[in-house]
């Protein structure tokens, strides 16, 4: 399975982003999918997560409420919509995919390469 993130930028706080993530793969109804983020010097932290169905999903406190996942299953693809950033948010956000449970740990089979998202204040 390969992982491609994209739709990372730079942006100034209180704005929105939404990451997309396109994965080439036959089964992707199968995978559990999860956007985790890394910023500089600090370990890599889960961030939210959906279900194969797009019924179930889980999201990181810090994030709760703020931010939005989503799955298009017949596109191969899942989202994750970034509104009231601040500059906390300021990390690269990876695109991971398991082929089940919604996990929080980084214990993913596939991992996209990142995309880098900045928040100006």
């Amino acid at each position: 399975v390969q992982l491609v993130e994209s739709g990372g930028g730079l942006v100034q706080a209180g704005e929105s982003l939404r990451l997309s993530c396109a994965a080439s793969t036959g089964a992707f109804t199968s995978y559990a999918m999860a956007w985790f983020r890394q910023a500089p010097g600090k370990a890599r932290e889960f961030i939210a997560v959906i279900g194969r169905t797009n019924a179930a999903t889980r999201y990181a406190d810090s994030v709760k409420g703020r931010f939005s996942i989503s799955r298009d299953n017949g596109k191969n693809m899942v989202y994750l919509q970034m509104n009231s950033l601040n500059a906390e948010d300021t990390a690269v956000y990876y695109c991971a995919a398991r082929l089940s449970g919604l996990r929080t740990a980084d214990d993913y089979d596939y991992w996209g390469q990142g995309t880098q998202v900045t928040i100006s204040s």
